[in-house]
């Protein structure tokens, strides 16, 4: 039996091109080894080094992270996407399922590490980048079974 630990609150799909806002969605579907179908520049990349698929799939972040840190940052909010996460989460710490398989909706992730985040938060508002460090990010993802994935859903360790 899995233990609920979250839900989905929004789902965000990358542009092709860099630095163009992510689209806001209702669903997504990720595939297997690719990521989320539709996902600009990241759907079935490959590894520059290795020549596989790359494990950078899906992003995740907690939106009381998100609220704590524009809180620190004197804002009113941070907008659902701005963050540049695949997909926003309540109710659950997503660092400490890092290294486990972790049930969205109808599909199984494989957290494997803290995001790196970007200069591109510090577009958002300066100092976010440097709020975002030291496990206060958000996770990777890697999609070890597809399926659908919708608002709302619910996250569960496997």
């Amino acid at each position: 039996m899995s233990e609920i630990k979250g839900r989905v609150v929004s789902l965000h799909l990358h542009p092709e091109k860099s630095g163009e806002p992510l689209r806001t969605v209702k669903r997504i579907e990720v595939v297997e080894q690719k990521g989320i179908r539709g996902n600009g520049r990241y759907f079935g990349r490959n590894s520059r080094r290795t020549g596989q698929p790359s494990k950078r799939q899906v992003t995740l972040m907690e939106r009381e992270q998100i609220y704590a840190h524009a809180t620190t940052l004197g804002l009113e909010t941070i907008a659902p996407g701005a963050v540049r996460s695949n997909l926003e989460t309540l109710g659950v710490n997503l660092i400490e399922l890092i290294g486990r398989e972790v049930r969205v909706g109808e599909a199984t992730l494989l957290f494997y590490e803290a995001r790196l985040p970007c200069e591109k938060m510090d577009r958002i508002c300066q100092g976010l980048r440097g709020l975002m460090e030291n496990n206060k990010q958000g996770v990777l993802a890697q999609v070890i079974h597809g399926g659908v994935i919708r608002l709302g859903d619910e996250i569960a360790v496997v």
